[in-house]
């Protein structure tokens, strides 16, 4: 049998089985005030299993770092009394949870940063999308940030994990991909600064690092994740030498010691598969440099991500797409039984239907 289905240690955590789930954006708190509700509860509550890892769902650390209506976020009391009883609900069917810090930076609008202009490494354009009470609109202009200011951001993320830890979880995960914040400074198509964050490789990883420092104030580096997407593009994102980069990056996250890096493969564009089929590189480069276990993840099927871990590449195997369809993937997965298949149009928003409404094996047997 695969790996994949076999116990593993990331740091201070013991896992039963090497299927995550994904941190899935599903913009389903409860208004106002971002705090997660009884319908979250219930969604992670059917998705967790014994000894099985959950990355909780992007999450602001301020409110001028929400970019994204319905996301929850862990900067008031409320927002972590409501994920206490997230958590709460995974630790009573034996699972793990950890919730994945954010700041969104420039993929904002004024409507949801409390008036001001959305925040970046450099005022650079960008043409993406945000999800706001008028529903998908083009984000507003952003602004440069000052360095006193990247000082305040830190903090926040520091703040943010002792909320996390205030609320129960078992760990945090630093969002660093995808085109938000930390990637808006590590990439020089979105970098264009000339002083200290600026500029060189070594520079640009600052932020990166500095927000890790932080964090591991406040929980051992043992029970903290990165995450970070090389060679990703989403959010209008480049840069001129990935491959220099996220290696330097993933070499000086080694200092501190972490539970895991959590590695986005460049063949996915969001939360979309490329056409072109690229197959699982980041993992397989950066093992080379990253001393911690790997968590892979972008586009894997169940004999993808048993070879990958089969052969080395990554530790543990991330699913998004079918955990949102399957609340018991582990189970299917083991089994080789068929997975529901997943409805795109309700990822985002809304209610029960296509989130807490997909059906387990027992109820498709029944209806069979």
């Amino acid at each position: 049998m695969s790996k994949l289905y076999s116990p593993v240690q990331i740091g201070a955590i013991r896992l039963d089985h090497r299927i995550v789930q994904a941190p899935l954006t599903r913009l389903r708190s409860d208004q106002p005030g971002d705090v997660p509700g009884a319908m979250m509860v219930k969604y992670y509550a059917q998705r967790a299993s014994k000894g099985g890892l959950q990355i909780a769902e992007a999450t602001p650390v301020s409110v001028q770092g929400r970019g994204y209506l319905g996301a929850p976020g862990i900067y008031s009391d409320a927002q972590v009394a409501g994920w206490r009883k997230v958590v709460d609900a995974v630790h009573a069917k034996g699972g793990v949870i950890v919730l994945q810090l954010w700041h969104v930076g420039r993929q904002s609008h004024v409507s949801m940063t409390g008036g001001v202009a959305p925040l970046a490494p450099s005022a650079v354009p960008v043409e993406d999308l945000v999800f706001t009470r008028d529903g998908w609109i083009k984000a507003s202009p952003n602004r440069a940030l000052e360095v006193a200011e990247i000082k305040e951001i830190v903090e926040q993320f520091r703040q943010g994990a002792i909320r996390a830890k205030a609320a129960g979880f078992d760990g945090v995960e630093i969002h660093g991909a995808n085109g938000y914040l930390i990637d808006q400074f590590l990439q020089d198509g979105s970098n264009k600064r000339t002083d200290s964050y600026g500029g060189s490789i070594e520079n640009r990883t600052r932020f990166l690092l500095e927000v890790t420092e932080a964090v591991t104030s406040v929980w051992s580096g043992d029970r903290v994740g990165v995450r970070l997407g090389p060679s990703g593009t989403f959010g209008s994102m480049s840069d001129s030498n990935p491959d220099g980069l996220f290696g330097y990056a993933a070499q000086q996250l080694n200092r501190f010691g972490l539970a895991y890096l959590h590695l986005i493969e460049p063949r996915i564009d969001g939360s979309k598969l490329r056409a072109d089929g690229l197959p699982p590189v980041a993992a397989h480069q950066l093992r080379r440099v990253f001393k911690g276990p790997i968590i892979a993840a972008g586009g894997f099927e169940r004999d993808s991500a048993e070879a990958i871990v089969d052969t080395g590449d990554a530790d543990l195997v991330a699913f998004g797409r079918h955990f949102a369809a399957n609340p018991d993937l582990v189970q299917r997965l083991r089994r080789n039984l068929p997975l529901n298949p997943h409805d795109r149009d309700t990822f985002y928003g809304g209610g029960e239907r296509g989130y807490t409404d997909y059906q387990f094996l027992a109820e498709t047997a029944v209806i069979a």
